[in-house]
């Protein structure tokens, strides 16, 4: 699995505060970003935070899609999500699993080109059996772009508890 710019994302282990047990000198046991990809694209639903302008948080559901290895969800530009994404492109995507965890940190874009938008269109109907109108300004299609991804699996935390990075 490669990032948008096409590069295989670095796997380490994450540094958290010595209280979680976690070795951030032992790389035995991370996953494999086949991992992250499996769940994210299996997933029926997803929670995207985004950060309001007087800098509050705001949390939601949204249906997704991974495709070509990356992270695409629709919302209406002038919802919450949508105004929060015009003025702070910055958000966060995990999956509702808390026993097998993923986290995607980055920036999303408005997706406007056709071909893309078309593409989106026809996996999303395959998924949700819902076709969104690409031509309807309503209806904006965004990218994340991932910076750094964690993941692991709740039974096996201290050992698969993975970042990475790119």
């Amino acid at each position: 699995m490669l990032s948008m710019s096409g590069l295989e994302p670095r796997a380490t282990r994450p540094n958290f505060t010595p209280g979680y047990g976690v070795d951030a000198t032992k790389v035995e046991g991370l996953l494999s970003w086949r991992f992250v990809a499996d769940r994210m694209a299996g997933s029926r639903n997803y929670w995207v935070a985004t950060t309001r302008p007087d800098c509050r948080p705001h949390v939601a559901p949204v249906w997704g899609l991974w495709l070509d290895d990356v992270f695409y969800f629709s919302t209406d530009p002038k919802s919450v999500k949508g105004r929060n994404l015009a003025a702070r492109p910055e958000i966060v995507v995990h999956l509702e699993s808390g026993d097998e965890a993923v986290i995607l940190e980055g920036s999303a874009e408005r997706v406007t080109d056709q071909p893309a938008l078309i593409r989106f269109v026809d996996a999303y109907d395959a998924k949700y059996h819902f076709r969104p109108d690409p031509t309807n300004l309503d209806q904006g299609v965004y990218r994340l772009s991932v910076r750094t991804a964690f993941a692991w699996t709740e039974k096996d935390f201290l050992t698969t508890t993975t970042r990475w990075t790119f």
